[in-house]
This record gives C-alpha cells, structure tokens and sequence, in this order.
C-alpha cells in the first residue's frame, strides 16, 4: 500500500520537473532579458486582464444600454406610425428634432441582401438581438458601410422604415479613447522601465567583464557603480583581485629567494668539484649539480613568466613563426598551420614558453612536429601534434604533475627538469585556458591548447 501511495505521488513531481526544465529552456537564459521579462509580463497581464473585464463589464453593458435605448424609439415610432395614419411628416420631423434619428417611411418591397458581418463588432450583436427581442420583424443592418452612422430597415405591414442614427447612439464609441489611453500609457512605462533596467544591468555587465578579463590573465580597468549591492559585490571583486595579485607576486618572491639560495649554494659546489679534480666520483656529482641547475633555470623562467606581464595584442602568425625558427635552430622541422584573425591579446613571453615547452617535449620523443592553430569568436586553439610513441590514455591527467615520470617508452623528462607540462598547464590556466592531451592523426600525440581571447 505504501509502495502504490509513493508512486502515486512520484508521478505528479516527476511531471512537474519535466515540465519545469522544459519551461527553464523556453525562458530566456540572458539577465537583461529576464529582468525586462518579470517587469513587463505583469504589466501585460493586467492590462490584458483589465481589457476583458472592462469589455466584458463596462463596454458590452454600456453598448448593450444604449441598443436597448435605440431600439425602443423606434419600436415607439412604428407604434406611433400604425396607431395615427397618416402623421408621418410629424413622426420624421419629432424623430430628427428630438430623438436625433433620421427616419422615413419607404414604399413596401423586399429588404437588400444581408450584408456579410463583422469580425468583431459588438454594436452588430447587441442592437440585433434588442430589434429581433422587441420589434420582432424581418429588418436589415447595415454597421460596415458608413463609419459613423448605422443604417436600419425595418419591414412593416404597408411600408418599410429606414432609420439612420449615429453610431454613438448604440455604441459606447469613447470605449476606444480609454483604451487607447491604457495601451499608449503602458507602452510608455515599458520604455521607461527598459531604460532604467539597461542602466541597472550595466554594472553586472561590467563586473562580469572585469572577472572575465581578469580570468584571462589581463588587468582589467574597473570601477563599481550600480545599487548598493551591485556595488558591493564589485568592491568584493576588486578585494579578490588584490589577494590572487598578492598569492602570485608572494610565490614568485619565494620562488626567486629560494632560486637564489639555492644558486649560490650550488656554485660554492662548482668551485669544491673544480678543486677535487676529474675523478669519477667528482663527475657523478658534476651531472647532479647540472641537473640541479636546470630545475632552478625552470623555476627562475616560471617566476618571471607569471609576475609583471600584462596581456597585448600580438600576432599569432609572428609568433608560430618564431617558435618554428627557434625548432630549426635546434635541428628540428616543425610545420605550422594558422587560421582565423591573427591578432589576440595574450602574454606573449609567458604563452611563448606554454608552447615552447609543449613543442620541445614532442621533439624529445618524435621525429616530426606539427603546429595547428585556429581562431574563432571565442577561443584560440592551438594543437601540437607528433609521431611519437604517445602516452596511455591512464597516465594523460598525471604528466601535468610536477617531477611526474612514467615508463621508458615515452619519459617527458628525458633530459629536464620534469617541470615542462606544469609550468605549460600553469601557464595556459591563467589565461583563463586549459590543455588536454588526446590521440594524434600523426600516430602519437596531441597536445591542446584552448584559451579564451
């Protein structure tokens, strides 16, 4: 029993969510445009609300009324015309000069053929309804025809009797001015309330800039404005900024002092290895003592690729370039490839080393190297492919961890510091990118590069 209630209940909720995501994908997704959408969807449902009402209440009674009223003159004067033969100059004269109707008195004949109706027209309805419920005779409309004024034929026993009368005396025609009002009002307020909303949603607009921006490792220029608390998520913002600046420039000090230290350290070794002579012992120690300096050049290198740069445009066409005559001056043959608008705006000592240490890796284990690199709208994608042995698919997360080393068959740090794939993850992370290593058509492997510009 209880099994059968949940699911009884389940059913109503999972439908409900269904339809809920559904109604989430319809709505649209942009700040601005959900905004104008909460004030001005209230706005038009009480005006559409307001409009029926007002129709269905004020309009269609008053019209109603005044059909009514119309009716009745002239029921009065077919009354009149059966009951006193012969008065019908006066019936016509007391027609025009007090009822304000136009009426005569034509030879007996057929009525015209009907007229098509109205798409929307209350006065034909009700004035139609009022003649068949208190004349009860053939009679024919006319409410198309002639703007402002409505024609009616009534067939009586002798004679018919043509009535022309002004619109206004069956139809509640100043309807028209409070809609017009109502329409015209609102559209005003939308506007307004549209201006205000831009101006309101500006500030996000920038913060979200300013973080992006930032994101990609540029310094944006930005200054809060907006309501108080679009304000004080900007100054947070600008607090946030301040301590990430303060981490980078403390680790960069650190990595310099210790790189330092540890400099001076290692030449005192230098000097004690010169005195001990050429033995075995002292060229087992001179390899480590090299190897030492490499990995201080690395951290030195990254040290100064993270602090002080500021982002500028640069030609990646240049750039690719160089990195290609660099490739030949050690020997190696790199094929490069370029599509899309060249200028980007990066850090261009910092992403130069991101794929200087990316190319160099391939070269240390292939023997040829091919540079893709493709701009679009939003991103710049650089893909550096080999022919070499690769890398299992296993080990693809753990490469990108410093010192990391995996077996003979493919060891990115044959002959480094084992800091190449860090340093160029780092590198393309603070630009607000990433790199993700995959199979290459070249048989071996390719390294992405996708950063925002």
């Amino acid at each position: 029993m209880s099994i059968s209630l949940a699911g009884a209940f389940e059913r109503p909720r999972s439908w409900w969510r269904g339809f809920w995501r559904k109604l989430i994908q319809i709505l649209p997704q942009g700040l601005y445009a959900r905004s104008a959408l909460i004030v001005i969807a209230p706005m038009v449902i009480l005006q559409c609300v307001l409009t029926y009402v007002f129709m269905e209440r004020h309009w269609q009674q008053v019209t109603n009324r005044l059909s009514t009223v119309l009716t009745q003159d002239i029921a009065a004067l077919i009354d009149l015309h059966q009951t006193f033969p012969g008065t019908d100059d006066n019936l016509m004269r007391i027609a025009q000069e007090r009822l304000r109707i136009d009426a005569e008195f034509l030879p007996k004949g057929p009525l015209p053929p009907a007229l098509p109706k109205p798409f929307f027209s209350i006065v034909d309805a009700a004035l139609s309804n009022e003649i068949r419920r208190q004349i009860s005779r053939p009679f024919w409309l006319d409410t198309v025809g002639r703007s402002n004024l409505i024609e009616i034929r009534i067939q009586l026993d002798d004679a018919i009797l043509r009535v022309v009368a002004y619109r206004s005396a069956a139809y509640a025609s100043n309807s028209y001015i409070f809609l017009l009002w109502m329409v015209g009002t609102s559209f005003v307020l939308i506007v307004v309330a549209t201006l205000f909303l831009r101006n309101q949603i500006k500030p996000i607009l920038s913060l979200a800039g300013a973080a992006e921006e930032f994101g990609k490792g540029r310094d944006p220029e930005f200054r809060p404005l907006g309501a108080r608390e679009v304000r004080r998520a900007g100054f947070a913002f600008i607090e946030m900024k301040r301590r990430i600046e303060r981490a980078i420039e403390q680790r960069t000090t650190m990595l310099n002092g210790v790189s330092h230290d540890l400099r001076t350290v290692l030449t005192r070794f230098k000097l004690s290895l010169a005195l001990m002579g050429d033995g075995e012992e002292a060229q087992e120690l001179q390899k480590d003592v090299a190897e030492m300096q490499r990995m201080l050049e690395a951290y030195l290198a990254f040290a100064r690729g993270a602090a002080g740069e500021s982002a500028v445009k640069i030609d990646m066409i240049e750039f690719l370039e160089e990195l290609r005559f660099d490739a030949e001056r050690d020997g190696f043959d790199v094929a490069i490839a370029y599509s899309g608008d060249p200028m980007v705006a990066l850090r261009p000592d910092a992403f130069k080393r991101c794929l200087a240490n990316l190319i160099g890796n391939a070269e240390n284990h292939a023997k040829h190297v091919a540079v893709e690199a493709l701009r679009d709208k939003r991103f710049l994608t650089i893909h550096v492919d080999d022919d070499g042995p690769g890398i299992p698919a296993k080990f693809r997360e753990d490469v990108f961890r410093p010192f990391f080393r995996i077996d003979e068959a493919r060891n990115q740090d044959i002959g480094g510091t084992g800091l190449g794939l860090a340093i160029a993850l780092d590198i393309a992370r603070s630009h607000g990118g990433d790199i993700t290593l995959s199979e290459s058509f070249m048989g071996g492997l390719r390294a992405t590069v996708r950063v925002p510009v």
